[in-house]
């Protein structure tokens, strides 16, 4: 594809880093758009996004790191390399690491209705997944396992391979865009829920079962090997996560709908 965006004698702008920005721009607009329409505090979701990137970008390189800790106990000073302060990592960890920015931002700040907040934040999230997934796939970043379909990708650029990982000159599933597509899908039906929801906390966690679900179906298009298997390589990191989110707001939605009830 197109790692690279743009390349002068002093640095290189890179595609992904562009579309990178470009999510959390358009998540963060989208967010404070919703804020206005629900007539809350403009000034504490500015903060309350700037919180959750933060923790986004934390948690996602946490992650990562964690899940090729071996590699980086072998090579400490991988730790302090350009490839990892470039990684985006881990987007499981970046989503954990953003509730957990939330729910600090929401302890110093009891007075903003949580549920009501999560689920202006929950469309946002879907949208900016929808755009930073373009940038992996120009990248060659996340990419899919070999495939013979008329879809079908190859990448031929080498820093598609330096960068992302991509093997050159291979067919293979386009999983990013299809990711881009699911996330595109679930921002609209998230819209359009937001109409209709309910109760308070219905959006974030429709969106956090269905693209769990999405992303443990997706999995197997993956053809990246460094995104981590527990169980004996039965489950990628993220199959692991997903069901372990679905366990966790499936009781929660029985509850809440139950209260809504009552």
């Amino acid at each position: 594809m197109h790692p690279r965006l743009l390349t002068t004698p002093f640095f290189v702008f890179h595609t992904f880093g562009l579309f990178l920005a470009a999510a959390y721009l358009a998540a963060l607009w989208c967010l404070l758009r919703g804020v206005r329409r629900e007539g809350l505090d403009s000034e504490r979701a500015a903060g309350l996004g700037l919180w959750i990137i933060i923790g986004a970008i934390l948690g996602a390189k946490l992650l990562m790191i964690v899940r090729m800790l071996p590699e980086y106990i072998a090579r400490p000073m991988d730790l302090f390399s350009l490839s990892t302060v470039q990684s985006a990592g881990d987007f499981y960890g970046g989503f954990i690491g953003a509730l957990i920015a939330g729910f600090m931002f929401f302890v110093r700040h009891p007075e903003i209705p949580r549920w009501r907040m999560a689920d202006i934040c929950a469309p946002a999230i879907a949208l900016g997944q929808a755009i930073g997934r373009i940038g992996c796939f120009m990248a060659g970043d996340d990419f899919g396992r070999a495939a013979h379909l008329p879809w079908a990708v190859v990448f031929r650029d080498p820093e598609a391979a330096e960068i992302g990982g991509a093997p050159l000159g291979v067919p293979l599933h386009p999983v990013q865009i299809y990711e881009s597509l699911v996330c595109l899908a679930l921002f609209v039906f998230l819209k359009w829920l937001s109409r209709r929801k309910k109760f308070n906390g219905e959006l974030i966690l429709a969106y956090s079962i269905l693209y769990a679900v999405a992303r443990f179906i997706l999995e197997y298009f993956r053809g990246d090997t460094d995104r981590g298997f527990i169980m004996g390589g039965f489950l990628s990191t993220s199959q692991f996560i997903a069901i372990l989110i679905v366990l966790v707001c499936i009781p929660i939605v029985f509850g809440r709908t139950q209260d809504a009830r009552s």
